[in-house]
């Protein structure tokens, strides 16, 4: 492998490399003090963010879904030169990394990994946090869950697996139009004040404010528009669903994401879901991977939801949930928003057939099922979602799909 890889595989073992450069705000992160993990209360305070993301299992109450069975096992292989533009300057992927909050980056092409780098001392065998990148897997574990026959239909109505939304706004919602967030349902989805989506997390967790989370649900009442007409992002609209999945099946759901997708997969490491004092999962943004592992999981869905010949995710779902043509009007590229659409709880883009999970803070699998192609990026953003990250991680991941067609 080239000298730029910081994690390669010998015989089983993994050899880290030192960075030469230093990673963009090492001393406001915490290098000074080994990047420490906060508390629940300050678990996003800038300097414990690299620490907490990769704890947060450790910082708040979790549940683990275990591994099972034989590892997929991930080749090697070697990326070419990426060079990309951003305002009107050429940037290499190295100088990326050099500009960028970026934790762990890991690109894969047919099952082998061209290029694996970690920054701000983190170790390969850490969990990062998802944040609304479970969301996808939550989407995921429902159509499992219909092909199984525990949910009947995604034109079932919320409370027909999940009675304690009788009378709500959601109550008479479709689980599908859920998946598209698509309710109608009013949320207010604003991280930097007091919000809905900010009412939710400090109630499940009991931050900084007592409360009941399954409440400040339940509570939504006024619709917007028609069920199913509009796209709206809403973290609510996924935290329905890990009641529907809990009332569906009986069971939590991180046992069903070991038993359905962790296991099958053949993940490397355990895995682990954030648990509210009801004990029910954080569905909307809690779950926490290795980068490798979640390069297994996006491998997976890039081959169609299957494992060596073995459907894992349904696939017929899966193209139901990632393809931008099956989507309903208003929830295509260009109408969910500019540039993008919005599928079961996947975002679309492009002409390539790509979608990806994504999460706030700069967590994104990106997916490419023609060219079979996997980007992973954890990072610690000093906001929830800056337009300037935003942009040029599209320009540098995007370069790197084009060295490799």
């Amino acid at each position: 492998m080239k000298p730029n890889h910081c994690v390669a595989v010998f015989c089983g073992a993994l050899l880290l490399c030192s960075v030469s450069h230093s990673a963009p705000d090492e001393d406001a992160l915490g290098k000074s003090r080994g990047y420490p993990k906060g508390m629940p209360q300050t678990a996003l305070d800038d300097r414990f963010k690299v620490g907490s993301f990769s704890a947060m299992d450790e910082v708040f109450p979790s549940r683990k879904v275990a591994r099972a069975g034989s590892v997929w096992e991930l080749g090697e292989g070697t990326l070419p030169a990426v060079k990309y533009n951003f305002r009107d300057t050429s940037y290499t992927l190295e100088d990326y990394l050099k500009r960028q909050r970026v934790t762990s980056l890991l690109v894969l092409k047919d099952g082998k990994v061209l290029f694996e780098r970690y920054q701000y001392d983190r170790k390969p065998e850490q969990r990062h946090m998802s944040w609304s990148m479970a969301k996808s897997i939550t989407a995921l574990l429902v159509g499992i869950a219909v092909e199984k026959g525990l949910i009947k239909s995604l034109d079932d109505k919320i409370e027909t697996y999940a009675p304690e939304f009788k009378g709500s706004g959601y109550g008479d919602k479709s689980i599908r139009n859920l998946l598209l967030m698509g309710s109608g349902v009013a949320w207010d989805e604003n991280y930097g004040v007091r919000s809905d989506v900010n009412d939710l997390w400090g109630a499940m967790f009991r931050i900084f404010r007592a409360g009941n989370p399954t409440l400040v649900l339940t509570s939504r009442r006024l619709t917007e528009a028609p069920q199913g007409t509009r796209f709206k992002y809403a973290t609510g609209e996924t935290q329905v669903l890990c009641h529907v999945l809990h009332g569906a099946t009986k069971k939590d759901v991180a046992s069903l994401t070991q038993e359905w997708l962790w296991g099958p997969l053949g993940a490397q490491a355990e895995a682990s879901w954030l648990v509210g004092w009801q004990g029910i999962e954080y569905c909307g943004g809690g779950f926490n991977a290795t980068t490798r592992d979640y390069a297994r999981l996006g491998h997976l869905l890039a081959l169609g939801g299957a494992r060596d010949g073995v459907q894992i995710v349904p696939k017929e779902y899966l193209l139901d949930a990632t393809e931008n043509a099956r989507q309903p009007k208003g929830f295509q590229i260009n109408e969910a928003g500019p540039g993008f659409g919005y599928g079961y709880q996947f975002w679309l883009a492009g002409d390539r057939g790509a979608f990806a999970m994504m999460g706030v803070y700069g967590q994104t699998i990106q997916i490419f099922p023609r060219s079979r192609v996997v980007i992973v990026q954890t990072a610690a953003w000093e906001s929830a979602s800056p337009p300037e990250s935003r942009a040029e991680r599209s320009a540098a991941l995007n370069a790197i799909v084009e060295a490799l067609r």
